[in-house]
């Protein structure tokens, strides 16, 4: 599964995140964050990355990948 969940301390509510422990060092990556809960994700090197939300609330991410021939 592409997206890893993120831990949001309760006491805080507050998303502390050291990205070193995630990703490889310059990779792109995005964050959302719906309902208390954040997830993250990797971009992919060729493609575009959808988020789609309905009613004000992220329903699912979608990846279309590609390469140039």
């Amino acid at each position: 599964m592409r997206l890893q969940n993120i831990e949001i301390n309760p006491t805080t509510n507050r998303l502390e995140i050291d990205i070193m422990n995630y990703m490889e060092v310059n990779k792109s990556f995005a964050i959302v964050v719906c309902d208390g809960k954040a997830r993250l994700t990797e971009l992919p090197e060729h493609g575009e990355t959808k988020i789609v939300t309905h009613q004000g609330k992220v329903k699912r991410v979608k990846f279309d990948e590609g390469e140039d021939f």
